[in-house]
């Protein structure tokens, strides 16, 4: 992190304009924002999905470790250390990306690999096995987040920028611990491994429909786009 801050050129300060709008008034504008612009509001209400069916998985990770494979902390520490090894494999590839374009397909099929990832590790019994599902479970979860949070930013105005991306942080940070909340008391009347079925059967269920509405959305934006370029 130190050395990606260090890589970054220094851009030059413009003071912001003057505004007489409230707090309250500015706030409402991102929300308004998000609300009106038809792909940044597909795109956060599919990682509001993933963040409250499919995120909280790891609040129920200490009990397959106990449970399922009778394991002890150590397990515990290698069924997260696959995660972590796939959500590195998952930002690096994205980093490796040199254009925006495809972004929404990045999105729509890892939301839809990590609920099957999600299903999948619900129905292994094997440690070993266990840990290679984890593995594009965390590159999947990594490139949802990061390929969201990249291409919400490139759509929306510098002047709201800070705004919509507060909802986004409220989405991930607001939406996760709601959703572990859900997983705890599902678990403790149909097991965990169905819980995260379900978990993962809903974001497997929400990228096919954001995959049905993604043409729609990019015909609007090449509309929206060609209607504010000058005429020649």
């Amino acid at each position: 992190m130190i050395s990606g801050l260090l890589l970054m050129r220094e851009l030059p300060v413009t003071p912001p304009p003057a505004d007489s709008e409230s707090p309250l008034a500015r706030i409402a504008e991102g929300f308004r924002f998000v609300v009106t612009t038809k792909r940044v509001r597909a795109l956060l209400i599919l990682f509001a999905v993933t963040a409250l069916a499919g995120m909280p998985y790891s609040t129920l990770m200490p009990i397959f470790a106990s449970q399922v494979f009778h394991g002890d902390a150590r397990t515990l520490g290698l069924l997260m250390g696959a995660i972590g090894i796939g959500a590195l494999s998952g930002g690096l590839a994205l980093a490796s990306r040199e254009r925006m374009r495809g972004t929404d397909t990045w999105v729509n099929i890892a939301c839809g690999t990590f609920g099957a990832s999600l299903v999948l590790f619900a129905l292994s019994k094997t440690f070993w096995l266990s840990m290679i599902i984890l593995v594009p479970l965390g590159a999947s979860m990594m490139t949802q987040m990061s390929a969201t949070n990249t291409r919400v930013q490139t759509m929306t105005p510098d002047g709201l920028r800070g705004r919509v991306m507060a909802v986004w942080a409220m989405i991930f940070m607001g939406f996760s611990p709601f959703g572990a909340l859900l997983a705890g008391w599902l678990a403790t009347r149909i097991g965990p491994s169905r819980t995260l079925m379900a978990g993962g059967t809903v974001c497997m269920v929400g990228a096919c429909f954001f995959a049905l509405w993604l043409p729609s959305l990019r015909r609007e934006s090449r509309s929206a786009k060609r209607a504010t370029e000058p005429a020649e």
